[in-house]
């Protein structure tokens, strides 16, 4: 299990960022002895769940190597019983000493969230329906309604929606699971929730839970 601090984990990664930042990653423990030292069990230093975006790749823009984070994604970051179990896992029996919940700029999942509430939206999939769904309660309250309930979403600041899911993410976290709770409590881990800046690739807290600073 990690001996890192939630504090020391989240400086490392980063340093990392900074050092993708700057084009000047160092790729670290991603050769033929760190594949042979994590083929039989993992030691992640941090979770991080993120958004699916092809563009947020965990170990590239924190410059980590294998086995240094448990990652879990799916489009828009949205808390379900696989996302907990996952965490859950990673806190409990991986021992990690930090969670970090990613979101990203220019999200297509808040888009699609947002165009869902204005005036003749258009009929989504059912599963995407499902999925933009819980980020709807983010949308409704930075957008003001009408009478008829719709946005006007040509109003919205996406990225305040994206912030303000980001938000509700980790207070969502926190609600369900007294697992992750009891740990923050304990003084053994922290939650960051974290924006993912994709023009420039640098990554800033906006929330903290915890003792990561």
């Amino acid at each position: 299990m990690t001996t890192l601090t939630p504090a020391q984990a989240w400086s490392d990664m980063l340093e990392g960022n900074e050092r993708f930042v700057s084009s000047a990653p160092l790729h670290p423990r991603q050769d033929v002895e760190r594949r042979a030292e994590t083929a039989g069990s993992q030691t992640p230093v941090a979770a991080l769940f993120g958004c699916s975006d092809s563009r947020l790749a965990a170990e590239i823009i924190f410059d980590q190597g294998l086995g240094d984070l448990f990652v879990v994604r799916n489009a828009g970051q949205i808390i379900s019983d696989s996302v907990l179990g996952s965490l859950e896992y990673a806190v409990a029996v991986l021992g990690v000493s930090l969670v970090v919940v990613l979101r990203h700029d220019s999200c297509g999942a808040v888009r699609a969230a947002i165009d869902s509430q204005g005036p003749d939206a258009p009929k989504l999939p059912a599963h995407i329906e499902r999925l933009v769904s819980d980020i709807v309660p983010a949308v409704r309250a930075v957008g003001v309604a009408a009478e008829d309930g719709t946005i006007d979403t040509t109003a919205l600041d996406a990225e305040e929606v994206g912030r303000r899911h980001l938000r509700d993410t980790v207070s969502e976290l926190l609600t369900r699971s007294e697992l992750i709770s009891d740990a923050i409590a304990a003084g053994t881990l922290a939650i960051v929730g974290a924006e993912y800046h994709l023009a420039d690739g640098r990554a800033t807290a906006d929330v903290v839970v915890g003792p990561a600073a």
